[in-house]
Formats: structure tokens, sequence, C-alpha cells
């Protein structure tokens, strides 16, 4: 079975989806137990750890750069993790918009067009379009959706397995 890279778009608009999903559940929480919206993204699983925001900050950017890299196109923005709960739910809002506006043809052909990036100002490499988006940008979305789930659930958020699942299969 031939999988095109085009079906990493639509896996990254349900993370994003699912992310939308779990702000959500954590602001309820949150409000409901009079925690502030800045306190609530700043919580983190261990101290030495990035905070909720950035979690949430790297599942967005990542889900914008990765396509859009692949498919030879500039990038699509960013957020920063300074923004507050409006600020990410129209941030992924705006991050699926865009995500739509892919097509299948750009990324045809494009699995093994070399792609040079750097990593942390020092470390640059050049792998295949394909095996950036499907291994690098994919378990990086994934890491980071997970950390935002567990540090909601550790706070005591009442979320479940299918809450990661949000948009649906």
């Amino acid at each position: 079975m031939t999988v095109s890279l085009f079906t990493f778009v639509d896996l990254y608009r349900r993370h994003l989806a699912a992310a939308d999903h779990l702000l959500t559940k954590g602001s309820e929480f949150a409000a409901a137990k009079g925690i502030s919206e800045a306190e609530m993204l700043g919580w983190r699983l261990a101290d030495d750890m990035h905070p909720l925001a950035f979690q949430l900050m790297v599942v967005t950017n990542f889900s914008l750069w990765w396509p859009a890299r692949a498919a030879g196109l500039p990038e699509l923005g960013a957020v920063d993790e300074t923004l507050d709960v409006a600020g990410f739910h129209a941030a992924f809002a705006d991050a699926r918009a865009k995500l739509a506006a892919f097509s299948a043809d750009q990324f045809a052909g494009r699995d093994d067009v070399p792609l040079t990036h750097t990593l942390r100002e020092s470390m640059e490499f050049t792998l295949p379009s394909g095996q950036w988006l499907s291994v690098f940008a994919t378990t990086n979305i994934a890491f980071h959706l997970s950390i935002a789930y567990a540090i909601l659930r550790m706070k005591g958020v009442p979320l479940g397995k299918s809450d990661l699942f949000a948009a649906g299969l």
C-alpha cells in the first residue's frame, strides 16, 4: 500500500483538534477550581520539563511547518508559548484552516526530495522530505500532544484515552 505524504495533513489536523479539545477540558476544570488560565498554561509534568503552553505551541507549529516544508512551500507562520487560552484556540483554528488549503498534488513526488534543516542551531541534517514528515514531525507532534494530555491528567482534569481522539478516526 502506498501512503501519500498528504495523509499526514489530515493526521495533523486531527492532532490540532485534539489539542483544542484538551485545552477546553483543562480550561473548564481550572475555572471550576478557581485556577487562572495563566497558571494552568504554566503547569508542568516535571519541574525540568516545558509547561503546557510550550507543548501546545509545538503541536501547533510543527503541524504547520513540516507539511509546508515537505511540500516545498514557505513556512506558514508560528505561534509562541505566550498565548492565552483564547489565543491558543484561535491558533488551532487558524492552523486547521491552513492545513485544509493543502492538496495532494502539492506532495506528489516529494517523498525523496532532500530537505535540510538545522536543529538546535548546531546540528544540520539533510533527509528526504518524507522522512522528516513521517518520522521526525509526526513523532514530535504526538509526543507533545501526549505530554499536554499527561500534564492535564496529572493535575486532575478528567480525561481518558478517547480525549486524544476527539477529532474522530
